[in-house]
């Protein structure tokens, strides 16, 4: 399952979300400035407080542009 974090008023965080939205992918988003155990989780899992960041299944993609993801998912056959 991919899950990305994201903080409100970040705009790469809304141009990830709208990229993976327009690619179909499924994901879970989980905003980190309102949840205080999503932001400890950012931390615990990227080792920094920058968003997006990607949990694919255990594999982390932090503080990542839409480029950046779309190299990311494609290298991983998410994208084709």
């Amino acid at each position: 399952m991919l899950i990305v974090y994201t903080k409100t008023g970040c705009p790469w965080c809304k141009d990830v979300l709208g990229f993976l939205r327009d690619k179909k992918v499924e994901f879970e988003e989980r905003e980190v400035r309102g949840n205080a155990v999503y932001f400890d989780e950012l931390r615990a899992k990227s080792g920094q407080e920058k968003t997006p960041t990607l949990d694919l299944n255990g594999e982390i993609l932090a503080d990542a542009d839409k480029s950046a993801v779309e190299k990311f998912l494609m290298e991983r056959k998410i994208l084709i």
